[in-house]
């Protein structure tokens, strides 16, 4: 058994698609018209055959209720791994992403978590 697609909530698709590709770096892997939403996920450039992200559209109220609260808590909706954090900050900042938590070191870890534009939080992990 192993993880093939995972998701993210988001109020918009197309901003997220913008914001997961152009701003994050990742690439589009699958988009498939359903009604009036998409099957859109995303793959890493260095991983394309890895786990997909779903930019799953938020069609659930009780969904939109547990993403805001998370959202409010500062929770991040999930983590992804990079391998220098300290340059991904600065080269998220340069193009204006916001960030609730600049890098900081926990134990055998450095995270930051930034603002997905789309209703989320987003932890950064780099594995020290």
């Amino acid at each position: 058994m192993k993880i093939k697609i995972t998701s993210v909530l988001v109020d918009d698709q197309e901003q997220a698609l913008a914001f997961y590709t152009e701003v994050l770096g990742f690439i589009k892997k699958t988009e498939i018209p359903m009604g009036e939403n998409t099957w859109l996920t995303v793959v890493s450039k260095d991983d394309q055959a890895g786990v997909e992200l779903l930019l799953e559209p938020i069609a659930f109220e009780p969904a939109e209720v547990y993403q805001q609260a998370l959202y409010e808590a500062g929770i991040p909706w999930t983590s992804f791994e990079v391998n220098n954090l300290d340059y991904e900050y600065e080269r998220l900042r340069e193009l204006n992403v916001e960030f609730s938590m600049r890098p900081t070191t926990m134990g055998s870890a450095k995270i930051a978590i930034l603002d997905d534009t789309c209703g989320n939080k987003i932890q950064l992990v780099e594995v020290l």
